[in-house]
């Protein structure tokens, strides 16, 4: 089993290390991931500027740009082949809910799937101090699942785990997405000289209480896994629109 390894949080992250490390006896892991930190950077390319790869180690690469980027190298050439399995993280912290469509993490993972090759996204739920070997620890029976079962064309699956420790972890549960209620989660300030700049994320926050979302499982203590469709049509409003009558235009 050929398996690409890569994240959001740079080369370099804990995360990043331990992943790979809990897959090494399921297969041949090559890393690939982005030289420096790619937060939130969603599912984004780089078209403007030139990539450029390094060398950190045997089967271990940089590539100066996003996940996506790493993913689309390391399919298109860069590893001598194609890697059959794709898993991003383990993220140093969560993605849940509404926040998957802002994620690097969960964008490595959604390149592979576009790409017809399945994958999962890690991540731990929680601030500092970091259980990063608890999520570690889940690693391999969830990627032995998806390798026995085989994910249909365009899915992916996004694991958040508790951040406590491994003893107190009670269980996996899968789960559909949540849905993030943000508050004063932009916060104005002003510099010593007058002016006014923002920070983004500046609340804590909360969800709306739906039993079996991702986070209310994690908020109990159970690894959430949650099944991903890369499918934006409503099929639904399709249907009505269809029945609509539209004038030709003269």
């Amino acid at each position: 089993m050929r398996i690409l390894v890569t994240n959001d949080d740079g080369v370099h992250a804990e995360g990043l290390a331990l992943l790979a490390a809990a897959v090494a006896e399921l297969g041949e892991v090559t890393v690939v991931a982005p030289e420096t930190e790619q937060s939130a950077s969603s599912h984004a390319l780089t078209l403007r500027d030139p990539l450029r790869v390094r060398e950190h180690g045997p089967r271990k690469l940089s590539v100066s740009g996003t996940p996506t980027d790493c993913v689309l190298l390391a399919m298109n050439g860069l590893t001598k082949e194609r890697p059959e399995i794709v898993l991003s993280g383990i993220n140093h912290g969560a993605n849940m809910g509404d926040d998957v469509t802002y994620s690097g993490t969960v964008a490595a993972a959604m390149e592979a799937a576009l790409l017809d090759v399945p994958a999962i996204a890690f991540s731990l739920a929680g601030r500092p101090e970091w259980h990063l070997e608890t999520a570690a620890r889940y690693v391999p029976e969830i990627v032995r699942r998806m390798i026995a079962n085989p994910v249909p064309p365009k899915c992916l699956w996004n694991v958040n785990v508790p951040n406590i420790p491994f003893a107190e972890v009670r269980g996996i549960q899968v789960t559909h997405l949540g849905q993030r209620v943000y508050e004063n989660s932009v916060v104005r300030k002003t510099d010593p000289r007058g002016r006014a700049y923002y920070w983004i994320g500046g609340g804590e926050p909360t969800w709306k209480p739906e039993a079996k979302t991702d986070f209310a499982v994690v908020d109990k203590g159970y690894v959430s896994l949650t099944p991903l469709r890369l499918d934006l049509n409503d099929y639904e409003v399709i249907r009505e629109m269809e029945g609509w009558s539209w004038e030709k235009k003269r």
